[in-house]
C-alpha cells in the first residue's frame, strides 16, 4: 500500500474541514451520477476520503464499499456514517490492486480526484473493468494537469521526488480518454466545468 498514506493521515482533520472549491460543479457531479444508480446497485468508490461522496448516494443504492488508503480519512468516513445513521456503506483500508473483491461483482465503480495520483493509470483502469459487471459504469472526476499550462508540468515532476509527498502524474485529458478505451470502456458523458477544472466521465463496460 502506497507509502503517501502518511501524508494523508497528517491533513485528514484539516482537509475535513475545508469547503468544497466549486460547490456547483461538485453538485451537478453527484446529480448525474444519481442517474447511473438504483435501488439495486453495488457501488465500489476507491480514494473515498472522508467519505462525503459515498455517504451522499448511499440512500439511493443497495450497498456501497468505500476504501482508502488513509486510515485517518477513514475514520472520519465512518464517524460521519454513523452519525447520518447509514447502514448500508462500508469501509476498508486498501487500494484496488489489494481489494478482496470478485471479478464483475460490480455495477457502480466511483474514483473522484483520485487518478491523477496512481503511478499506474492504466492498470488501474484495467482492474476497474474487470471488476464492473457488464453493462457497469466507472464515473471519475479527474485533474488532467498536462492541459493546466507549462508551469505545473515542470512542478509535478519535481514533486514526486519529495518522499512524504504524494505523487502527482501529468496525462491530458486525450490521454485520459485513450487510457479508458485501452482498458475497453465507452466513454458516455464527460463534462468539463472550465478550462482547467477537472474532467468528469462516466465510462461504460460493454454488455
Amino acid at each position: 500500500m502506497s507509502h503517501h498514506a502518511g501524508f494523508w493521515n497528517m491533513i485528514a482533520k484539516r482537509y475535513s474541514r475545508q469547503p468544497i472549491a466549486d460547490e456547483a460543479s461538485y453538485q451537478k457531479k453527484l446529480h448525474v451520477t444519481h442517474d447511473y444508480l438504483s435501488s439495486e446497485s453495488r457501488v465500489l468508490e476507491f480514494g473515498c476520503g472522508t467519505g462525503s461522496t459515498a455517504i451522499f448516494h448511499a440512500p439511493d443504492v443497495a450497498y456501497i464499499h468505500a476504501i482508502d488508503i488513509s486510515e485517518q480519512m477513514l475514520n472520519i468516513a465512518e464517524k460521519k456514517t454513523q452519525d447520518a445513521g447509514i447502514e448500508n456503506l462500508t469501509f476498508a483500508r486498501t487500494d484496488l490492486e489489494h481489494l478482496n473483491s470478485e471479478q464483475e461483482s460490480w455495477d457502480v465503480i466511483m474514483g473522484m480526484s483520485v487518478l491523477h495520483l496512481l503511478p499506474d493509470r492504466q492498470a488501474e483502469l484495467d482492474r476497474v473493468y474487470q471488476l464492473l459487471k457488464p453493462g457497469g459504469v466507472f464515473i471519475s472526476s479527474t485533474a488532467c494537469l498536462s492541459d493546466s499550462g507549462l508551469a505545473f508540468r515542470m512542478i509535478a515532476p519535481l514533486l514526486r521526488c519529495l518522499p512524504f509527498l504524494p505523487s502527482v502524474y501529468v496525462f491530458s485529458v486525450s490521454g485520459l480518454q485513450l487510457a479508458l478505451k485501452q482498458a475497453g470502456f465507452d466513454i458516455e458523458y464527460q463534462w468539463q466545468p472550465g478550462k482547467n477544472a477537472a474532467v468528469f466521465i462516466v465510462a461504460r463496460k460493454p454488455e
